[in-house]
């Protein structure tokens, strides 16, 4: 009972936290995106053009307890349109030690057991590590860099003894916030001081900083423009609660992968689950992102509901996961053809998805012209809307490079070639 008391207050405080965020941060979007074609051609997609790798879309198991075989399959496996394909969970680094961490180990194992990689991440040192003797607030001592690298590496070796390896640790969950639940501020320098001399002691694992709440990149240019320390990072990680939904070229130009690790919206009905699409798509071709989190994955909000029934959230972030697999790679494509419609397109090898959002309240008839490479001779369209739920639709042919399709209204529709 008092695990579960514990859970509703961290869940009230979080969505409460999550509000605020949104509200002390909203601003308008100083950076729009940059319209990448292959001809003047609407929908033009140049498959010789690549990205960004893609690791997958994922979700926290955070706080949740222990998910079921059940709830792993509807959430990781990839077999029927109810699976949903997801390649990444995010667990939680207890700070209480390693008698507290074999919840999180028991849902690694069956997120990996279903192909998933998995990465961890801390909400705040030991207590006796911090400067306030608490898990709430306070800053690591600077006495104590060394012993917390050790402590993360721990826990990366107790995961891997468990049959869960992991493939990425986090050195803190949003250092520049000031909340009521478990956390740790850390600025820029102390970031920057850690990475550099104290990230290695963590092991082999791949170390991602700074999972900021907005994604401030202020938080790890420092870390970026030292060479040494630069080597010791990874993945560049944030939150895009209010802002941080942009281009980081120090980072791309450092060949650090971007991660947007957490992100939430309450929202339940269709309207709120189409923005979560287009959010996910400027991600990807916005943001350059390589991976995309949402915040809970067995949450009313999330794409996974209390029940255990996959959601029109969990069906939109599907109609990504499930085809544009992990190790797929971006290709230039026509951002925002024609009006409330956003492209995003992907390839492995011969393989090519094309996502196609329609935001609009009408049909739209979108021509898309591939070129660049070897163009598919057809297409699969899976659909996601009010009414339907990663929906398979009758092929449609190519001809001299190109197709046209009537892009249901508010509707998600992934092209996948045959």
């Amino acid at each position: 009972m008092k695990k579960q008391l514990l859970h509703l207050c961290a869940t009230a405080l979080l969505i409460t936290a999550s509000a605020c965020k949104k509200s002390i941060t909203e601003q308008a979007d100083s950076n729009p995106p940059i319209i990448q074609a292959v001809t003047a051609t609407a929908g033009g997609i140049d498959l010789g053009t690549t990205r960004q790798t893609i690791r997958g879309f994922g979700g926290a198991s955070v706080w949740l307890g222990a998910l079921t075989d059940a709830h792993m399959n509807t959430l990781f496996s990839n077999g029927s349109a109810t699976q949903l394909g997801l390649s990444i969970l995010r667990v939680r680094i207890d700070p209480a030690g390693s008698s507290a961490w074999g919840t999180e180990l028991g849902n690694a194992q069956k997120a990996k057991a279903r192909g998933a990689i998995v990465m961890a991440t801390p909400w705040t040192p030991p207590a006796s590590m911090k400067s306030n003797n608490n898990v709430v607030g306070g800053v690591l001592n600077t006495s104590s860099y060394g012993a917390y690298a050790t402590y993360l590496k721990s826990f990366a070796d107790y995961m891997s003894a468990g049959g869960a390896s992991l493939y990425a640790i986090s050195v803190q969950n949003e250092p520049d916030i000031t909340v009521t639940y478990e956390s740790c501020s850390w600025n820029a320098t102390q970031l920057f001081n850690f990475v550099k001399n104290n990230a290695t002691a963590i092991g082999s694992t791949k170390v991602i900083a700074a999972e900021s709440f907005h994604f401030d990149h202020a938080l790890t240019d420092q870390i970026l423009n030292d060479a040494t320390a630069a080597s010791h990072l990874s993945i560049v990680g944030g939150h895009i609660y209010g802002s941080g939904l942009t281009s980081y070229s120090l980072a791309e130009s450092k060949g650090k992968e971007l991660w947007m690790t957490e992100h939430l919206d309450t929202s339940t009905d269709w309207a709120g689950a189409l923005n979560t699409a287009k959010e996910i798509s400027d991600c990807m071709t916005v943001g350059n992102f390589s991976a995309y989190l949402w915040w809970y994955l067995k949450r009313f909000y999330g794409p996974m509901d209390d029940n255990g029934n996959p959601t029109k959230r969990g069906f939109v972030m599907g109609q990504f996961s499930k085809y544009v697999r992990p190790g797929y790679q971006r290709v230039n494509a026509t951002y925002n053809p024609n009006p409330n419609v956003y492209l995003s397109a992907y390839k492995s090898g011969t393989k090519v998805v094309i996502i196609a959002i329609n935001m609009g309240s009408s049909t739209v008839s979108q021509p898309f012209t591939l070129g660049g490479g070897t163009v598919p001779a057809s297409f699969t369209p899976h659909i996601t809307s009010g009414s339907k739920s990663i929906s398979t639709e009758a092929s449609v042919s190519t001809s001299g490079g190109a197709f046209t399709y009537t892009l249901p209204a508010q509707s998600i529709t992934t092209f996948v070639s045959n």
